[in-house]
This record gives structure tokens, C-alpha cells and sequence, in this order.
């Protein structure tokens, strides 16, 4: 059962479980899927300050605390204990692309060039952790939501706003890696 468990999986398999997730909610109580108003419950619940934008009953989304402490339990549980040990498999075209760009080592789930305690305090960790995370989270808060909950969430149940932000998340993700990465790698 253990060697199922670690072999990859069919994406549909994830995407049925997810779109499962939407009228299971819904079922359970009128609850809406979305990630990124648990940092407001945790900061309502830790630091409750006299901020007003954290002065409301955070208890009654509790739930959704306990969902995002699941999804890391569930993340760190994957990769310690349930990972493949199978090389990582990357697509040849990807694998050229993102070698246009700089990126040469494939050896781990996301590319060393980039994702590496090295970076932080460079041009290039500037860059995407801090300048990247900042526009992340500005996005999501004047949005008004994140993608999970927008593009899951608000288009299944066909909210307007919703498929609006989704557009724009997808417009700014093609713009992003086609026009504006390759002019931030040659910074470098």
C-alpha cells in the first residue's frame, strides 16, 4: 500500500478531490474555500490588538485554521515520509526553457538556482521572495481573495468578481513568465 501511495498520481485524481471540496463546504455549512484570510484568523486569534480589521469573531472560522494546519501537516508528512524516490521527471521543453533562462539544476523538486537558502540575501532572493511576496499578498488583499479561493470557490459558484480576479490572475501569471522573467534573469 506504502509503494501506491508513493508513486505519482493522474493530476485528475487531485482536481476531483479539490472540485469535491466546493459543495462539500457548502454541505457542512456554508463555508467558503480560500487560504489566504487564515493569516487575518491567526493574527485576530494571536495579536488581537486594537486593530479594527481584526476585531471581529475569528472562532467562527476556526475550521479554516485547523484546514490550513492539515494541509501542512499533510505537506511535511508527504515529503518526509511518503516521497517518491524515483528521479524527478521534467518535460524536455520545460527543461530548455527554463536552461534559456539560467536555471540548470533539476535534481530537486524545485530548481536550487532559485530556491536555496543561498539566495535570500541576494539581488535575485530580493527580487522573488521579497519583492515577489509583497506583490503576492498585495494581489490577494486587493482582490479581495486568493486564487484557491477565487478560480475554486467563486467561479463554481459563478461570482462575477471571482472570474474577473481569476482572469487577471492568469493574464499577470502569462505576462509575468513570458515578458517580464526573462528581463529579471538577465539581471543576473
Amino acid at each position: 500500500m506504502l509503494e501506491l501511495i508513493r508513486q505519482p498520481w493522474h493530476w485528475a485524481f487531485a482536481g476531483v478531490l479539490i472540485g469535491l471540496t466546493v459543495p462539500t463546504l457548502l454541505l457542512i455549512g456554508n463555508k467558503s474555500f480560500g487560504i489566504s484570510s487564515s493569516l487575518r484568523h491567526i493574527c485576530a486569534a494571536c495579536l488581537p490588538a486594537n486593530i479594527p480589521f481584526f476585531k471581529y469573531d475569528w472562532k467562527k472560522e476556526a475550521w479554516n485554521l485547523f484546514f490550513v494546519f492539515g494541509v501542512l501537516i499533510g505537506g511535511f508528512v508527504a515529503t518526509n515520509f511518503l516521497s517518491n524516490p524515483d528521479e524527478i521527471v521534467v518535460n524536455p521543453a520545460t527543461i530548455a526553457d527554463l536552461k534559456a533562462l539560467g536555471i540548470t539544476d533539476f535534481s530537486h523538486l524545485m530548481p536550487q538556482d532559485l530556491f536555496s537558502v543561498e539566495n535570500i540575501f541576494t539581488l535575485k532572493g530580493l527580487i522573488f521572495f521579497v519583492i515577489g511576496g509583497f506583490m503576492v499578498g498585495f494581489g490577494t488583499r486587493y482582490a479581495g481573495g486568493c486564487t484557491s479561493g477565487h478560480a475554486i470557490m467563486g467561479i463554481s459558484n459563478l461570482q462575477i468578481p471571482s472570474i474577473i480576479a481569476t482572469c487577471c490572475f492568469m493574464i499577470g501569471g502569462f505576462v509575468m513568465t513570458n515578458l517580464l522573467l526573462p528581463l529579471i534573469f538577465k539581471l543576473f
